[in-house]
């Protein structure tokens, strides 16, 4: 079960590494089209887990987990063979719904598997799997990305995972079904709101904050997401029920948890692309390059327990946003002349935000709701974390866009009117130098965004979360 949801968030990770490679590639996708190659799994991903998992409940745990993993294998093939960008785009959304469907059936399964004094451990455990699997993309991801083609990160991913299917079916257990409904319309609007909003955001920079498509997006994404909340509040048996968030300690600790997912994977989108544009790292030096990040969660995490004992929620989750958006911040200051090890640093520092958040975030989701709702705790904080990480893409993406092209000289703008990267160097093969400036700049202008929204919004949570103490 670990294996598996070790390549269903890896994957989540190790695109990000392809993205150079997808850019120079024949598919000649543009900055828009690179976002939504990273987001379209995510989206379907966020929006589809708590379906996921009420369809385990109502069909079978581990045929709906087999079926993911099927699903999973299928779009990953899709993607690794995609002639163009619709294609790789259909093939991603396939994947992100065979992941939503493995990722919360491998809990249910091993809390059914295992016994009662056991359940503690075994939560632990697999919680840690979905930090660690951020480590295995991208080491696994720059390892495979290491061959010289974007498609063999597909490729790879058919044989694990039919492989992963075949000792599901062998090892897992049979658990008892549950007559639960399903809300594929709740599901459906969910999803149709996210891609809306997200279609705003990514598509601003390039058709500009006034088109037609532009507004459409936002205006879409407030009439679905009225009508989703509206379908959810009618239904008997809702996915997520929007009352919950009356509860100001589980509005603040989602708002948390989204924060501290948008950040990191906006680090995580353009971390890829500037070790190897701005520094020259190979893609697997690359993949290397963010375990500093992680070196405060492998061995800090045991230890968040005992700090909030000390100090408390309140001060554990402000130093958090302090250390995340700050390190953000700091990592915004480097340049192609920076050290690594100044830059792997200001990693550890983000790092060190990350871990005081996740277990603190994660337990103040969970004690606001009562243990018969648990599942829907544990599909929720799923939710909010795929939600924050394919938020976070889209807008450093954006905001990397804009500054970018704003920062290319006059003339190659003008003449050729590039969005990326790549192509910026094929159009002007002569003036690397200048075209990877421009990108250093971007990328210092996105951090520096996403580091400061991720400090007003980790203020805002810490607010709320205050003012509903003070209140009881």
């Amino acid at each position: 079960m670990c294996a598996c949801v070790g390549l269903v968030v890896g994957m989540v990770a190790a695109i990000n590494l392809a993205v150079p490679m997808l850019a120079a590639s024949d598919l000649h996708p543009s900055a828009a089209a690179l976002i939504w190659i990273v987001d379209t799994y995510v989206v379907f991903f966020a929006c589809l887990v708590i379906p996921g998992g009420a369809a385990g409940d109502r069909f079978g745990r581990k045929g709906v987990l087999l079926t993911g993993l099927a699903l999973f294998a299928l779009g990953a093939l899709l993607s690794a063979v995609a002639p163009n960008v619709p294609v790789l785009l259909a093939g991603r959304a396939v994947t992100g719904i065979g992941a939503a469907a493995v990722l919360p059936n491998t809990l249910a399964v091993l809390l059914h598997a295992v016994p009662a004094d056991r359940k503690g451990v075994t939560i632990a455990m697999w919680a840690s799997m979905t930090g660690i699997g951020g480590v295995v993309g991208n080491v696994g991801g720059g390892a495979l990305l290491a061959g010289g083609s974007w498609r063999w990160l597909f490729a790879a991913a058919v044989p694990l995972s039919l492989g992963l299917a075949a000792l599901v079916a062998r090892i897992a257990p049979v658990s008892p079904r549950h007559d639960r409904p399903l809300s594929p319309l709740g599901a459906g609007l969910l999803i149709g709101a996210s891609v809306a909003l997200l279609l705003g955001i990514v598509e601003g920079p390039e058709a500009g904050w006034g088109s037609p498509v532009v507004l459409t997006g936002f205006a879409g994404a407030v009439v679905l997401f009225a009508l989703w909340t509206w379908v959810e509040l009618k239904a008997g048996h809702p996915l997520l029920d929007p009352r919950l968030f009356r509860v100001p300690a589980l509005r603040s600790a989602c708002l948390g948890m989204t924060t501290i997912f948008f950040g990191m994977f906006a680090l995580f989108y353009v971390n890829a692309s500037f070790l190897q544009y701005g520094k020259g790292f190979g893609v697997l030096l690359t993949g290397l390059g963010i375990i500093p990040l992680t070196v405060p969660i492998i061995f800090g995490a045991r230890h968040i327990g005992g700090l909030v004992r000390r100090v408390g929620v309140d001060a554990t989750v402000a130093l958090a946003f302090v250390f995340c958006g700050g390190g953000l911040i700091g990592l915004s200051a480097s340049d192609a002349t920076t050290p690594y090890p100044v830059y792997a640093a200001w990693l550890v520092v983000t790092g060190i935000g990350v871990t005081l958040a996740l277990p603190t975030l994660s337990a103040a989701i969970s004690g606001s709701l009562p243990p018969a709702q648990a599942g829907v705790g544990a599909g929720l904080q799923a939710t909010t974390r795929e939600f924050g990480s394919a938020l976070g893409v889209a807008v450093i993406g954006t905001v990397l866009t804009g500054r970018f092209v704003s920062a290319l000289p006059p003339d190659l703008r003008a003449d050729h009117d590039p969005h990326t990267v790549a192509q910026a160097l094929v159009a002007v093969p002569g003036r690397t130098p200048e075209v990877i400036s421009a990108f250093v700049t971007g990328a210092s202008t996105a951090l520096r965004v996403i580091g400061v929204s991720v400090l007003v919004l980790g203020a805002l949570v810490v607010l709320q979360s205050r003012l509903s103490r003070s209140t009881k």
